[in-house]
């Protein structure tokens, strides 16, 4: 998998009722980042909470899952 490069939080949610196989991760943050117009990935989001239109940056892969954070 390549990396995405940077994006904008286009929007956000908090999760606390997961499904099974992430239980011992919540709460956990999830997010639709915008690469490009037009373009959006749902990712998982590292550390800082985001906000709707923060930017934000790629940190890794876990699982085929993108994983973003706040840019600082």
């Amino acid at each position: 998998m390549t990396d995405p490069g940077p994006g904008i939080v286009y929007t956000e949610t908090m999760v606390h009722s997961p499904t099974p196989q992430f239980a011992d991760d919540v709460p956990y943050q999830l997010a639709i980042i915008e690469l490009a117009p037009g373009r959006r990935l749902t990712s998982r989001i590292l550390g800082e909470k985001v906000n709707i239109g923060d930017p934000v940056g790629f940190v890794e892969f876990r699982n085929e899952v993108p994983y973003f954070q706040k840019a600082s």
